[in-house]
């Protein structure tokens, strides 16, 4: 992993630092190797490069009506399925079957297994229209289309293994076949419509509740767009102006290293929606000067580990399963990115409060001023990334153009870079470059969301999801408190070895449904979900945010990973505060006004929270100073503080009154004691004290 890549000039006068993008000038990460991957050389890069300016173009030609196809219109399905016969076969030239296979060059098994699926996705395309008409996806399909569902069911299983992982495939591959035995007894409550395999293939290759399901739905609709605009946002230098931004508006602060690393990462994970790229991109800057300034190499690994994952939960770009959520609720983009706005801004209050409070407790002090970027230099040199977000978030949120939206900010952007920019000007190498970055993560995304699409064709198919969801209401006595324990259980299980998009997946199918008949709010449920399969990032065993980081960072994998849990141990407890009132996703009457209300209650709360995790609370000092009554304090700040934050009413025994006059009849006393505690010890000769 590359160090922080910092430059001083000796000549210069103010000695100040220019902190640089660590991706080079065609946009690589320099020296940042994640995953084990094969990089195409040759015909097969450019092969991967024209398929890519393919699939953009195609996804253009959908999204705006272009009719580039003259004379004849493509179904949505011809369209999902020319994509996938694009991208997916990709993943068996870049993703290697085995950790001995070559990086090289490409084995015979793996051209094979491009040709196959290629020839199965074509031959599929020409079919669907065919099949729409006469009702094959649910039987009677002609053998050589069948034998290509079969093929492309293989092969897709393969491709969840080699871009998802061994878990991934395990937790897909059984519910894929398991309507071929849904009548076996012992499923208990999956017992359900059961199928032949014909029957089940034709379903999940031409039916759209499968393959062309949801998710793939969401990559051809959204996705596309939004993933050009993050890689067109870095390659024209956007990384270096958002860090040099975090740089010179947090590093005086207390702990400044540390505050950089939080508002820059949340900066970079608004645009790019990607937590490994997120901790690559930021990581590689901030977790050095955080060590410099004192933090434990672990401490500062877990800080940015925690800072990233965000990036999946901060709008206005956010992950890809943002984008499956909204086709799963049927409602605009713009509408799951206003809905996050709350929650993304808890859990960066609530990270910026922990370390403020682990600063303080540490004596660790900010950047001097004369070591960082002017305010007013950085935004000179980068103001049109300013004006390009605004343009994008206004055609979301004002125009609710989420398909186009990405599409025109990308072309503005790319405009204002060669008229503006001398360093980052784009040649036809860049292009290329670009292109492939794309192509790369294409194929990834593909290879994941069409696998698991298919997960929501077996339970579509055996029509089990109804009765599933009286199961667990039936099995939780209709509390929702336990539903929610169990469900946010399950996602945490399930996140450990899932991506979070599969994660999501899973209980937006199985477990959604029962909250909602308990009478909770529909984005506020799936919010819930997401938010504890995000949270799996900084969870050991997997943790793959934290790895990332402890990598950058040189400290010990599994030790960066419980730091994590220990520095975000904040955001386990947000998920809980907005399902119990959706205004916190900004919904149900006056969403804005009681939103507001709700969220500087749990910001309140959280201060006492994190006060009491960390051992020092804000304007009364170090807890250290209270002697054999630090720990009962702290444990009583924490509880006092959850108690503050928890919205009331609703599903609550107590009204929000209640709720935070219990709150704060346990707080108000614990302050004091801790105050006058505190202020004593602090009176007290240095020689003398309580060490």
């Amino acid at each position: 992993m590359s160090s922080l890549s910092a430059s001083t000039d000796p000549q210069a006068q103010d000695k100040r630092v220019v902190f640089e993008d660590p991706h080079d000038a065609a946009g690589n990460m320099q020296e940042a190797e994640v995953t084990r991957v094969r990089t195409l050389r040759g015909g097969w890069r450019w092969m991967l490069v024209a398929a890519t300016a393919a699939t953009i173009l195609l996804c253009i030609n959908q999204q705006f009506s272009l009719r580039f196809l003259v004379g004849y219109t493509q179904l949505n399905t011809e369209y999902f399925y020319l994509l996938i016969a694009l991208m997916l076969p990709f993943t068996f030239l870049i993703f290697p079957g085995t950790e001995r296979a070559p990086l090289d060059r490409i084995p015979w098994y793996d051209l094979a297994c491009f040709a196959m699926t290629f020839a199965a996705a074509l031959l599929l395309m020409s079919s669907v229209r065919k099949a729409a008409e006469a009702g094959w996806e649910f039987g009677g399909a002609p053998n050589n289309v069948t034998a290509a569902g079969l093929v492309m069911w293989v092969m897709l299983m393969e491709a969840l293994r080699r871009t998802g992982g061994w878990s991934l495939l395990l937790s897909v591959l059984p519910f894929t076949v398991y309507p071929l035995f849904a009548e076996v007894g012992w499923l208990g409550p999956f017992r359900g419509t059961q199928s032949t395999l014909e029957q089940a293939t034709a379903y999940h290759v031409l039916s759209g509740e499968s393959l062309l399901g949801i998710p793939i739905q969401a990559f051809a609709d959204t996705v596309i767009g939004f993933l050009v605009f993050g890689t067109a946002l870095m390659m024209t230098g956007a990384g270096k102006f958002f860090i040099n931004l975090a740089f010179a508006l947090c590093g005086t602060f207390r702990g400044g290293a540390a505050k950089v690393c939080i508002f820059a990462s949340g900066l970079l994970g608004m645009m790019s929606g990607s937590i490994i790229s997120n901790v690559l991109t930021a990581g590689t800057m901030t977790i050095p000067v955080m060590k410099k300034s004192g933090f434990r190499a672990s401490y500062a690994g877990a800080i940015e580990a925690c800072a990233s994952t965000g990036a999946v939960l901060a709008p206005p770009v956010m992950g890809a399963t943002a984008f499956v959520i909204a086709q799963f609720l049927n409602v605009s983009y713009a509408d799951v990115a206003v809905a996050a706005i709350i929650p993304a801004a808890l859990y960066y209050v609530g990270l910026f409060m922990q370390v403020d409070a682990y600063a303080a407790r540490h004596k660790l002090k900010g950047i001097p001023r004369a070591e960082l970027p002017r305010v007013m230099d950085t935004i000179r040199d980068g103001w049109y990334y300013v004006f390009v977000i605004a343009l994008l978030i206004v055609m979301l949120l004002y125009f609710k153009r989420e398909s186009h939206a990405p599409f025109y900010a990308t072309a503005l952007l790319l405009v204002l870079n060669q008229f503006f920019s001398r360093d980052t000007r784009w040649t036809l190498a860049t292009i290329g470059k670009f292109l492939e970055v794309n192509g790369r993560t294409f194929v990834e995304l593909v290879g994941i969301l069409a696998g698991c699409g298919l997960l929501i064709g077996a339970f579509s198919m055996t029509g089990v999801v109804s009765s599933l969801a009286n199961d667990l209401l039936h099995i939780a006595g209709d509390s929702p408190f336990l539903l929610l324990g169990m469900c946010a259980l399950t996602s945490l299980i399930l996140g450990l070895g899932l991506t979070t998009t599969a994660c999501y997946i899973f209980l937006a199918i199985l477990v959604a449904p029962a909250l909602e008949k308990l009478g909770l709010n529909r984005m506020a449920v799936h919010m819930f979900i997401f938010y504890w399969g995000m949270l799996s990032s900084i969870t050991p065993p997997v943790a793959i945010a934290s790895f990332a980081a402890a990598g950058i960072a040189g400290s010990p994998a599994m030790k960066t990973g419980w730091e994590s849990m220990w520095v975000g141990s904040i955001i386990y407890f947000i998920p809980f505060f907005f399902v119990l009132n959706p205004a916190l996703v900004l919904q149900g009457p006056s969403p804005y006004l009681a939103g507001l209300g709700l969220m500087a209650l749990a910001a309140f709360g959280t201060l006492f929270i994190c006060g009491g995790i960390q051992g020092y609370q804000a304007f009364i000092g170090d807890l250290r100073g209270a002697g054999v009554l630090e720990w009962p304090l702290r444990v009583l700040l924490v509880i006092g503080g959850f108690v503050v934050a928890t919205p009331g009413g609703g599903i609550m025994p107590l009204s929000q009154m209640q709720i935070t006059l219990l709150g704060l009849a346990i707080l108000v006393p614990t302050v004091l004691i801790a105050l006058v505690l505190v202020r004593r010890q602090a009176l007290v000769p240095d020689g003398l004290r309580v060490p």
